[in-house]
């Protein structure tokens, strides 16, 4: 669940309603990872104890360049929060995004930053920008396929138990766990469920061309989409 919001002060009411959202979740035996921005201390403490299984919080890129992109916060601040929320015992789901016209060298600062926390995130997103009409960003030219790999390859290495997170199927290969899937990403267009389950079906039977029908995450692939629902 994600909140439209750059913190959660003076926002009492939005965040006990928030509580019971995660409450009710949780009833239902699922797990819950909210992005809901930066966090007080005792906001952690509250949602680790109505059962927030996860807590969403990129850094975005390098302390060096992040001024560059962000001034509506500090790097300081994201580190904080995300102390918070590891000491109260939520998971922590932390990456950045590149193609934000930054240099190698940010990208491994970020990388550096994540994997040098006392405790690696749980989980990794890497997010590639998509250049959207009307931004400052809009001029950035897409970032290359073996870009996204080198940084997945890297995360993988450098963060060897972090659940790697993206929106590429070739980068698989190189060590990713998960995709978001879905025909629309916040405020992007996406590959509908059925792109993405052929895309599946084509990484799985490349990589597993005898084991395809016998492996359970092949076998979910393969599946008519009225099942799945």
């Amino acid at each position: 669940m994600g909140a439209a919001w750059r913190d959660t002060i003076g926002r009492k009411t939005n965040f006990n309603q928030t509580l019971e959202y995660v409450k009710d979740i949780r009833d239902m035996g699922m797990e819950v990872c909210c992005t809901l921005g930066m966090l007080e201390k005792q906001q952690a403490i509250e949602l680790k104890k109505a059962g927030l299984t996860a807590h969403n919080h990129n850094l975005d890129t390098s302390r060096e360049y992040y001024p560059k992109i962000i001034t509506t916060s500090s790097y300081d601040e994201h580190l904080e929060t995300l102390k918070h929320v590891r000491e109260a015992g939520i998971n922590v789901c932390s990456g950045g995004i590149i193609g934000l016209g930054e240099p190698e060298e940010d990208r491994v600062g970020l990388l550096h930053t994540l994997a040098t926390l006392p405790t690696h995130p749980e989980s990794v997103p890497i997010n590639a920008l998509l250049a959207v009409k009307g931004t400052p960003l809009q001029d950035q030219k897409p970032v290359e396929i073996w870009e996204m790999i080198r940084m997945i390859a890297t995360a993988r290495i450098v963060m060897p138990k972090a659940m790697v997170r993206l929106s590429a199927a070739l980068c698989f290969l190189a060590g990713a766990n998960s995709i978001f899937t879905g025909e629309k990403l916040l405020t992007t267009p996406n590959n509908n469920f059925v792109a993405d389950q052929l895309m599946f079906k084509r990484v799985i039977r490349k990589l597993f061309p005898l084991q395809v029908e016998t492996l359970p995450f092949a076998r979910w692939c393969l599946l008519p989409r009225k099942l799945l629902l």
